[in-house]
């Protein structure tokens, strides 16, 4: 059987193989057509029953928002952003001859605690040389007194 010698017949009319592929097709296609139109329908009422809110709040806040942004003057921030790191680097900079200042006075700590052992050690010695002095001075008080003693006794009469 093929479409050339098919034959259909409804009522007194006749319909060629040709012509009922023709027809199928195009009954298929506007078939198609309306089912696609019928799901298109239904998105579109779906989208319109959904109710869209008032967005006068969020143009309220999306003004307060621009507001702030030029109160804060967020457009200056970076040229503050930037001076603020100037500022850290001065300080870092700073802290840098802090910490050998530091170092510094730590060394001079050593000296001054070298300089006052050696004090103390010059103090006792001072100490020590005062007490000698003190004995030699008597000693020679005795020895004096001892040359005039001899004086005397090999001359009691001057």
């Amino acid at each position: 059987m093929s479409l050339e010698n098919t034959e259909l017949k409804i009522g007194n009319t006749s319909f060629k193989g040709v012509y009922i592929a023709i027809l199928l097709s195009l009954a298929t296609t506007l078939g198609g057509g309306v089912w696609t139109a019928s799901s298109l329908y239904g998105r579109l009422t779906a989208v319109e029953a959904v109710e869209i809110p008032d967005i006068k709040p969020l143009q309220e806040t999306i003004g307060l928002m621009q507001q702030q942004l030029t109160d804060n003057d967020v457009s200056q921030l970076k040229s503050k952003l930037s001076e603020l790191g100037v500022n850290l680097e001065v300080v870092l900079k700073r802290q840098g001859e802090l910490l050998e200042i530091q170092k510094q006075v730590y060394d001079l700590e050593k000296d001054v605690e070298a300089m006052r052992a050696t004090v103390k050690t010059a103090e006792i010695v001072t100490n020590e040389v005062q007490g000698f002095d003190g004995k030699i001075k008597s000693m020679l008080r005795e020895i004096e007194d001892l040359w005039a003693g001899l004086d005397y006794v090999s001359n009691p009469y001057e």
